[in-house]
């Protein structure tokens, strides 16, 4: 029988649909982490049960939700720049979080969990719909997995990290990663043991998968991936997501007819064509744009949306409907399906 008024949902990728539509059945106020699920098919039958359902439910686009986003989207929906032509936006993942997540972790494998795109970057997607406030209508993509392969394995390399001659110089080190880190209770080291002791710490990488070298893992997922966008109107986008960047918040160009926006995550520097002005606003993000950070604010202020909706019954504070939420997955399938096939694809 029911035990609450709401729950959270943040299995892995593959465990979201089945919780998700029997909560949903029962009449729970859903979080649901994103993606939501890992197949169309998945996702249309969580939409529709949310929809049945009437509950308040609500996707972790948590971009949605940061001091930065609703600034800038302030600035766009006042007219600042007009309207908006073209956007470009980059997500550094960065090296040692590809490594981590997407070579070594849970991530690194389609068949387990979903494809990069939908599994890393439905966030960007979904935002991009959010600035512009229009649905994608086609997609064309390109990418694939470069540099975490065995033909990139240095010579000397050995399986492990801590055998490893060649471990000194490589970039993707765990040594390096991780063992800075022992004794402390935070990400990305509780990923690996929940001893974060260093003699903990060393036994994981000894017997893990994060103590593997990158270039013999099982991974199968991009590294590297372009993603060029038609929104209703004409309106254009180009998004980026590459490994090999440090971790850092998003960066954005958003390019009107009366002025320019550029962004970081942190501050917004907004041109004005009309004056020749240039305006610096500062967002100030509490932490990072990592996990271990909060994402940049966006964490706590999902979570304060959604606890303000399941406590009022007023659904204005969740920025993402089922259906929105929906779309964003379905440009992802889109992107991906033109990736493989090299054709531009239509997402209605």
């Amino acid at each position: 029988p029911r035990q609450a008024d709401a729950v959270i949902i943040a299995t892995q990728d593959r465990d979201h649909v089945e919780p998700a539509l029997r909560f949903a059945e029962l009449g729970y106020d859903i979080l649901l982490e994103k993606p939501m699920g890992v197949s169309q098919e998945e996702c249309h039958a969580i939409v529709s049960a949310a929809e049945r359902s009437g509950a308040i439910f609500a996707v972790c686009h948590v971009l949605r939700y940061t001091p930065y986003t609703k600034t800038l989207k302030a600035l766009l929906d006042a007219g600042r720049i007009g309207e908006i032509v073209s956007i470009q936006h980059l997500e550094p993942v960065g090296w040692w979080h590809q490594a981590h997540s997407y070579v070594r972790g849970n991530w690194r494998r389609t068949d387990e969990s979903t494809f990069m795109l939908l599994a890393k970057s439905c966030h960007d997607l979904d935002w991009l719909v959010h600035l512009t406030g229009k649905r994608v209508t086609r997609v064309s993509s390109f990418g694939g997995l470069h540099h975490f392969r065995p033909e990139n394995r240095p010579q000397n390399a050995a399986d492990r990290c801590l055998d490893c001659t060649a471990e000194p110089e490589c970039p993707y080190s765990a040594i390096r990663l991780y063992l800075p880190l022992a004794g402390r209770e935070i990400w990305p080291l509780t990923a690996l043991t929940d001893d974060v002791s260093e003699q903990g710490v060393r036994k994981a990488l000894r017997t893990g998968p994060y103590g593997r070298c990158v270039y013999t893992c099982d991974n199968d997922v991009v590294d590297h991936q372009v993603v060029n966008m038609e929104f209703e109107g004409g309106t254009t986008a180009a998004f980026t997501m590459t490994a090999f960047t440090p971790s850092l918040h998003r960066q954005t160009r958003v390019f009107g007819t009366h002025g320019s926006i550029e962004g970081d995550g942190d501050r917004l520097t907004v041109h004005d064509f009309v004056t020749g002005r240039t305006e610096v606003v500062e967002t100030r993000p509490p932490g990072d744009a990592t996990a271990r950070g909060g994402h940049g604010g966006g964490d706590e202020g999902l979570v304060e949306a959604f606890l303000t909706a399941v406590s009022t019954r007023d659904r204005s504070s969740i920025l993402s409907s089922p259906t929105e939420s929906l779309h964003s997955h379905l440009m992802a399938w889109a992107a991906e399906r033109s990736r493989l096939t090299g054709e531009t694809v239509r997402t209605d």
